[in-house]
């Protein structure tokens, strides 16, 4: 069996710790490889080498910052195919899903490739009498980023490229279910030429997290996942006096009014919700229908949809959703659909019961409807995770606003509809990070930035953009004065023939 290596320093090193996570093929529900689980040893280890390679990263200019960036995007697109399917086989995703989430990724590494701009300072003439003002955006130090599951290639992309770009040093920690997307993407990045030890992926769980909060040499820290884990690294990091943006779990509701296109929202709904297996911060899993009527005929549409989406592995070109990534999340899936029937939910389409010929043993469920759900119903609550829809039936736009601003998560929301005035109003006044209107995945693009509101979001900053930026830099203001008693014009200098 294969067993994943660290990347530190620039090379691959073999873990010391003796402790092992196994690495699965959702598809086929088979350990593939396995990971090794980083100490607290050899996350010192990975934090001493990047802080020596800052000394000198941090004044390499930011013109040959970007030129690395742009080398790194052209090898990842030289790449797509080998790190898609990195991507698909421990992951679960589609191979075309994989590509997009990569190709968003990309849109980061592209920003960064702009760097010189983004680092741009303010400056003032004559604050006051020979005196002038201006700022600088200076790195930070060594930054770490704790990535999830759902996306082993996307998010890092997030992180790493924008923090190296400002001119620090990073130590990535991926998730050890799927970490080798991240290793590739090390790998790539050393051959576009960056420095030995400006970028190090370990491997590892909670022991490699909290020594990672602990150490002093780190000045910041990413994180998206959980919230419970979020709010956790957000406590504990700050406690240790780094800047922490954590980004973590969501219940977005797509609210759909009377006058919406079913058509539209019925083709958005399959895929928000079902795409990447539902796996995802940004998926909806909650539709508000206001009225019966709407809600029937979406019902109605959606249903043959979602029964007849191809379900199984990336292997087979026509999958339309792909598998869970492990057992325990899928027996996780099962359990809150247990919950949905037995708290009173209409089960419209039970997908629990899905077989894909030939992949037995793979980590498969079928697309779930819940109508006639109720927001004290754990369904609602929770942030599922999977590819469960819950139907909300409402009266009116107040009524659905109201759900919307009173769940504790804050991430993203849609609206459905025709109406200029209305689509206005909830874009100004849900208390929401993202909107989008008749778009049900408001993902931003990377020049701007993600992130969202309440329980979805720990810290000041959002991710990637200028938000990014501004994460990953410090701000310094100087004031000077140049009085003309020290001008050069203001000394005589004598040449060798004077004296």
């Amino acid at each position: 069996m294969e067993t994943k290596q660290h990347f530190i320093g620039g090379k691959f090193v073999s873990g010391t710790s003796e402790r092992f996570c196994a690495i699965y093929n959702p598809a086929r529900g088979e350990v593939q490889s396995q990971a090794p689980l980083a100490s607290r040893e050899e996350v010192n280890q990975a934090v001493a080498v990047a802080k020596e390679a800052f000394e000198k990263w941090k004044v390499v200019p930011p013109g040959k910052r970007a030129k690395i960036m742009f080398r790194f995007r052209e090898l990842i697109l030289e790449n797509l195919d080998e790190i898609a399917l990195l991507v698909s086989k421990e992951h679960g995703k589609t191979l075309e899903d994989a590509k997009g989430s990569i190709s968003r990724g990309i849109e980061v590494v592209e920003f960064c490739c702009g760097i010189t701009g983004h680092l741009k300072s303010e400056f003032t003439e004559n604050v006051s009498n020979d005196i002038d003002s201006y700022n600088l955006r200076q790195p930070l130090g060594v930054c770490a980023g704790i990535t999830p599951f759902n996306f082993p290639a996307m998010v890092p992309m997030w992180m790493f490229p924008v923090a190296i770009a400002c001119g620090n040093t990073f130590i990535l920690k991926p998730s050890e279910k799927d970490p080798s997307t991240s290793l590739k993407l090390a790998e790539l990045l050393q051959e576009a030429g960056l420095p030995e030890g400006v970028l190090n992926v370990l491997i590892g769980d909670k022991e490699a997290v909290d020594a990672i909060l602990e150490h002093e040499d780190i000045k910041a820290v990413s994180f998206v996942g959980s919230t419970a884990v979020g709010e956790y690294i957000y406590q504990k990091g700050t406690q240790h006096n780094k800047r922490v943006q954590a980004l973590c779990g969501a219940k977005n509701h797509l609210v759909v009014m009377p006058d919406a296109d079913v058509d539209l929202v019925v083709n958005s709904l399959l895929g928000s919700v079902y795409g990447s297996a539902g796996e995802r911060c940004m998926a909806i899993s909650v539709a508000v229908v206001i009225g019966d009527e709407m809600a029937d005929k979406i019902i109605e549409k959606l249903k043959p949809k979602v029964e007849n989406l191809k379900i199984g592995s990336y292997e087979k070109p026509e999958t339309e959703m792909g598998p869970i990534i492990s057992p325990e999340s899928l027996a996780k899936i099962k359990k809150y659909i247990k919950e949905g029937e037995e708290s009173g939910a209409k089960l419209v389409l039970d997908g629990r019961n899905v077989k894909v010929p030939h992949y037995e043993h793979g980590f498969f469920i079928g697309g779930c409807i819940f109508d006639q759900v109720t927001k004290d119903m754990s369904i609602y609550t929770d942030e599922i995770f999977g590819p469960v829809l819950s139907l909300v039936r409402v009266k009116t736009y107040e009524e659905a606003l109201q759900l919307v601003d009173d769940h504790e998560y804050g991430n993203g929301a849609a609206i459905f509809t025709r109406d200029g005035d209305v689509a206005r109003h909830f874009s100004h006044n849900a208390k929401i990070g993202m909107i989008g209107i008749n778009v049900p995945i408001p993902v931003p693009v990377a020049y701007h930035s993600f992130g969202g509101w309440k329980r979805s979001l720990f810290g000041n900053n959002a991710i990637h953009g200028l938000e990014g930026v501004r994460f990953y830099t410090q701000l310094k203001t100087i004031t000077s004065r140049w009085t003309k008693s020290l001008r050069a014009s203001q000394f005589h200098f004598t040449s060798g023939h004077d004296q």
